[in-house]
Formats: structure tokens, sequence, C-alpha cells
């Protein structure tokens, strides 16, 4: 496969990362059924998501064509950390990454987040903690 063009790149600098992730969503029974809800903190973490994709949301989606996703968690230093030490402790990438997704899919990144065929995550500790992302676009032809 053959990357296209770089599709977007950018760093959204937050003195507070969103953790609260996806999983955190909350079950209750309502006439003997249940319904699912997000919890305030999860509101809360997604509306911060949504405020700072938003400035970097395209015009169109991506669509029909893989993509290749980079995203760097930097969390700010803790007296144990050094800039650019791997954060080995929660959360989880892959949880992280959930909510960032949905977020990006609800942004219109591209049209569906299945489309996202790679995929690298890290996080780390850095002078400037925030999100950066890298999209880029693949050619479906082999």
């Amino acid at each position: 496969m053959e990357i296209l063009k770089l599709k977007n790149e950018f760093f959204m600098p937050m003195k507070k990362l969103p953790i609260t992730t996806h999983q955190q969503k909350q079950v209750t029974v309502i006439n003997g059924k249940p319904v699912f809800y997000e919890p305030e903190k999860l509101k809360n973490a997604r509306a911060k998501l949504m405020a700072h994709l938003s400035q970097h949301a395209p015009d169109e989606p991506i669509k029909n064509q893989p993509i290749i996703l980079k995203v760097q968690w930097i969390f700010p230093h803790t007296k144990k950390s050094k800039n650019g030490q791997y954060k080995i402790t929660k959360p989880d990438t892959d949880n992280l990454n959930k909510l960032l997704k949905d977020c990006m899919t609800d942004l219109h990144f591209w049209k569906d987040d299945a489309l996202v065929a790679s995929e690298h995550v890290e996080k780390f500790h850095g002078d400037i903690p925030g999100i950066y992302i890298k999209i880029e676009v693949m050619s479906d032809e082999l």
C-alpha cells in the first residue's frame, strides 16, 4: 500500500488530559430494560475532546480508504518522570484512544472509525502535555 497524502497532523496542548475512558459508561434499568448512559466525568471528557478536536476537523470526512492513525498522549511530568519517558501506568492506551476515535468520528474526520486500518498509540511524559495526532490516508491498491 502506498500513502497517498498527509491528511492532517496537529497537536492539542492540554494542561489536564481527559483520561476518563469510554469503558466508564454506566447502565441502569428502566421499565425492565437496560439503558446505557454517560456519567458526568465521561460527558466532560467527551466535551473537552470535542472542543479541541473541532478546531482541526476536516471539511470532508475520509471515505472508503484505509487510514493510518498515530496518536501520542503526552502527560505532565511527575517527580519521578523525565521528559520523553514512557508512561507505564493507567490509563491504558486502548481505553484512551476509544473515546478519542469516537469523538473524531462524530466530528467527521472519517466516515467510520473502522477505516482506521493501522494504529500507533504511545503515552509518555513531556514538557508540554497534550495530544499529538497524525492521520495518513493510504491507497487501497496493492
